[in-house]
């Protein structure tokens, strides 16, 4: 019966853990980007709440965050390998599309472990400079006992409502809308999550040309909220 309590004490741990990480209190400074939606917003091709809806389905299905969440998921089972998680961090950070998206990616992921250190763990000493976010969710993650679905649904959740906040700045859609769509997206985001924890490396790849080319126009955008 005590190794039952402690069992659920621990998953239990691990939820409030994953919580506090991923809420937007916690400082890594998410609020600052947008992933090239205020492009999207000031070029026209999101202009309501059903076209802030089609966005993120599309990033959840083809784009970046799918990579990311691959990304993580591998991060999370190689969390105790040196090497191996520093390779990963290598072609993360290589992936990154253009020099906004390299420096949202690599400052959330410093912000992250920085500020995850609260929790002491040997892998933060092998997260150190410059790291993307979603694998530094994943090693961190993974070292503190959180199962790798959790883990993923949770940024994938984390990612899209900052997204939605985004678009509710931006003056597109309203708080009851975003809702909605946080909502809606609930189905979606499991599936992605449910998929991706079983994908690899040699699974990457996206299919957004006008996403990523938007958040490469955004660096040279005359007047912007947000720094990608």
């Amino acid at each position: 019966m005590a190794e039952l309590h402690a069992e659920e004490r621990a998953g239990s741990q691990g939820l409030l853990r994953l919580m506090a990480w991923l809420s937007p209190a916690f400082p890594v400074g998410g609020f600052s980007y947008s992933a090239g939606l205020e492009s999207a917003v000031v070029e026209e091709h999101v202009r309501d709440g059903d076209g802030v809806e089609a966005w993120l389905g599309l990033l959840l299905a083809h784009g970046g965050l799918r990579n990311d969440a691959i990304l993580l998921a591998v991060a999370h089972r190689v969390h105790r390998e040196a090497q191996s998680l520093a390779e990963i961090v290598s072609l993360a950070t290589a992936l990154a599309g253009s020099a906004e998206r390299h420096a949202e990616t690599t400052r959330l992921g410093e912000a992250f472990v920085k500020a995850a250190a609260a929790w002491p763990h040997p892998v933060i000493d092998s997260l150190a400079g410059p790291v993307p976010y979603g694998v530094a969710v994943g090693a961190i993650a993974s070292a503190h006992g959180v199962s790798k679905l959790d883990a993923i649904a949770a940024f994938l959740h984390a990612q899209v409502s900052q997204y939605v906040s985004v678009a509710i700045r931006l003056g597109v859609i309203g708080q009851t809308r975003g809702l909605a769509i946080l909502a809606a997206a609930e189905a979606p985001i499991l599936d992605s999550a449910l998929e991706v924890s079983r994908l690899g490396l040699d699974d990457l790849g996206s299919a957004t040309i006008v996403a990523d080319t938007l958040s490469m126009r955004h660096e040279v955008q005359y007047s912007r909220l947000f720094q990608s």
